[in-house]
This record gives C-alpha cells, structure tokens and sequence, in this order.
C-alpha cells in the first residue's frame, strides 16, 4: 500500500503535465482531463468520486474545478484541480468515469454555469428550469443585491 505522498509522486513521475502544489494538489490541464481521470480509476483504484465543486475567480477570468477522489480499497484521497476560461467554461463530463458526479456536473452548472460536455442529462437541477443566469458567478446582479 502506498500513502498519499508517494501516490502523488508517481503522478507527478508518470504524467509530465499535471503540477502538483505545495498542499499536495495536483493540477490537470483541461485538455488532459479524461485522460488523466481515467488513469485514475484505471491504474491507481481511485474509484469514488466524493465531491466535485467549482469557484469563481473573476479578477482571473477563470473557473477552478475541483474533484475530491477516493480509493475505497487502498484508502488513500487525492484532490485534482483544472482551470477553465470564464468566457468559454466548458469541461469534459467525468460522469463516464465517475457515476457519482452526474448530479454534482448538474450543481456546479446550474449555479455557476459550467457546461460540462458529453453529460447525458445536463439541465438544471436547483433552480427553476427557466431561471436566468447563474448565481454563483461573482458577477451575477440580483435585485437589491450586488451593483
């Protein structure tokens, strides 16, 4: 069994193009996405897809994604990070890979209006289905609210 540490070393070995940060993060290029969370599942058991959310960074023009993924059998966690353009916030669906994450896809659009491609059911799943805009997003108005 190996722990977090070394897991995300051999990461770090074996896909030259993630980053991974100072609390252990690692960081995917969107385009490499799939590819590297289907190593994931595939090669390292990392078979729970426990939680995925996204922030805004606005004065960045960019999303952040982040998926919180488990191995239920070798117990160890890994957080992952992609970043995605605001002007353009679209993602590959890991509900392939992940079942878990078709409700979660669904969240993280309908409130901060990612679109998540290749989802089979992407359609809002808190709000209203004619609402306008995403609530979220730093720069949404709401009356009486943000100027």
């Amino acid at each position: 069994m190996i722990d977090n540490a070394a897991l995300v070393e051999e990461l770090r070995q074996k896909f030259n193009y993630i980053e991974v940060n100072e609390q252990s993060t690692v960081i995917v290029p969107k385009d490499k996405l799939l590819e590297f969370m289907q190593a994931l599942k595939d090669d390292y058991a990392l078979d729970f897809l426990t939680n995925l959310t996204a922030v805004d960074y606005i004065d960045e023009n960019k999303f952040e994604v982040i998926y919180n993924i488990n191995s239920t059998a070798k117990g160890y966690t890994l957080m992952v990070k992609t970043s995605v353009d605001r002007d353009n916030p679209e993602l590959p669906s890991v509900f392939p890979i992940w079942g878990g994450a078709n409700w979660q896809e669904r969240e993280v659009y309908d409130l901060l209006g990612i679109v998540f491609t290749g989802h089979p059911n992407l359609k809002r799943i808190l709000l209203d289905y004619d609402y306008e805009g995403h609530p979220l997003r730093k720069d949404f108005q709401w009356k009486g609210g943000r100027e």
